[in-house]
């Protein structure tokens, strides 16, 4: 008799627990597709972190100049692309009280991405493209 009123009431417990829960996600998942809302916001890490990452890009192109791998107006062709994308982050993190939209965040990484390659490709650093069948490798881009 004791195991059954413990078993009565573990589940009404789990039921009482999980309704409002079950109610919140339906409430919360429903809204997404009804209000049509902006896009996920990223905030203040995600700007620090871009940052970050475009000051990685910018050191390595003082690293390939200081050894000589790429030309002086090529590494300052690449210092003024990142701080332009630098720049960006900053003004759109700074108009929207430290966040980022998740589209605008993925075409800066997008386009620090592509000055990465750029550097990658100047240095003779690039992936590679075809199988040496025709003589060689390519740099890619």
């Amino acid at each position: 008799m004791r195991a059954s009123t413990s078993l009565k009431t573990v589940t009404l417990a789990a039921a009482l627990i999980a309704a409002p829960l079950a109610g919140a996600y339906a409430a919360g998942h429903h809204k997404g597709l009804l209000d049509a809302t902006a896009p996920t916001d990223f905030t203040g890490p995600r700007v620090t972190s871009l940052i970050d990452q475009v000051q990685g890009v910018d050191q390595g192109i003082t690293d390939a100049r200081q050894a000589n791998n790429i030309s002086a107006s090529e590494a300052q062709q690449l210092h003024m692309r990142a701080a332009h994308i630098s720049q960006a982050a900053e003004h759109v993190a700074a108009s929207d009280h430290g966040r980022i939209p998740s589209a605008q965040y993925h075409e800066l990484l997008r386009r620090l991405d592509n000055v990465d390659q750029r550097l990658m490709n100047d240095t003779g650093s690039g992936f590679m493209m075809g199988d040496g069948d025709d003589g060689g490798n390519y740099p890619n881009g």
